[in-house]
């Protein structure tokens, strides 16, 4: 079994624990609160700014005459703004998780799966931060690369997939280890396993597409980023014990 397949069985378990119930419920509440707000004060403004942004670009204009884009032609700012909603929401959820929930989850979980993993403080609370806003520039940028892909349908499925799966990797990897891990096993454990913290990045974006569930993901991401980096840590520590 691969660690990727245990991180997700063991992320499942200890998600069923009272004390993670509760973090699914409080970071999606904020972020849908913050998001709710915003849409309801500026929702017809930013739909308004988008459909005058689409009627400037002559590439908007060719893609809104290729099917099935015809369908939403005369709507398309608002089904934008309806499809971002969710994507927002569950970005907000994964960074409060991140800066504020994954302490208090690294610590249940490695009281009870990893108590002999030694505290090395590799990271902290304002690297924590800082990763977070990095996290989110990037996807930012990554975003605004991949723009002209959006207009490809075959396309629409894949994108939201792997760019959820870099937000994924990138918030939790860090957080998971920052307590545990030393600076420098942190940077050999992202380095070595970087294919396999992405690939794991990438199961939970797909968890997170279903409907409902999806909004619930944030907790359960963070707790498979736990248990993975946590086991990954301990085989580093066990190596190196082994070549003494």
């Amino acid at each position: 079994m691969s660690e990727i397949t245990k991180a997700l069985i063991k992320a499942f378990a200890s998600l069923l624990h009272p004390r993670m119930l509760l973090l699914m419920l409080w970071p999606v509440a904020i972020a849908l609160v913050l998001w709710l707000g915003l849409a309801f004060a500026f929702w017809s403004e930013a739909a308004a700014w988008l459909q005058s942004q689409f009627e400037r670009s002559a590439l908007i204009e060719w893609a809104i005459g290729v099917w099935p884009l015809t369908l939403v032609a005369s709507h398309l700012a608002w089904v934008l703004l309806v499809l971002l909603f969710v994507p927002l929401v569950l970005i907000t959820a994964v960074l409060i998780i991140g800066v504020f929930s994954m302490p208090a989850m690294v610590a249940h979980l490695a009281g009870r799966s990893y108590p002999r993993l030694e505290l090395r403080s590799g990271g902290t609370f304002a690297g924590s931060v800082w990763n977070s806003v990095a996290a989110l520039a990037w996807l930012a940028l990554l975003v605004l690369l991949s723009l002209p892909l959006w207009l490809v349908p075959l396309l629409w499925p894949v994108l939201p997939v792997l760019l959820f799966a870099y937000l994924n990797q990138r918030v939790f990897r860090y957080d998971a280890l920052a307590e545990h891990a030393s600076a420098w096993e942190m940077q050999t454990l992202i380095r070595r396993h970087r294919r396999e913290l992405f690939l794991l990045g990438v199961a939970l974006a797909l968890i997170g597409m279903i409907p409902v569930l999806g909004f619930f993901t944030p907790v359960y991401a963070g707790l498979a980023y736990i248990h993975y980096c946590l086991a990954r840590l301990a085989q580093l520590r066990d190596e190196a014990v082994a070549t003494q």
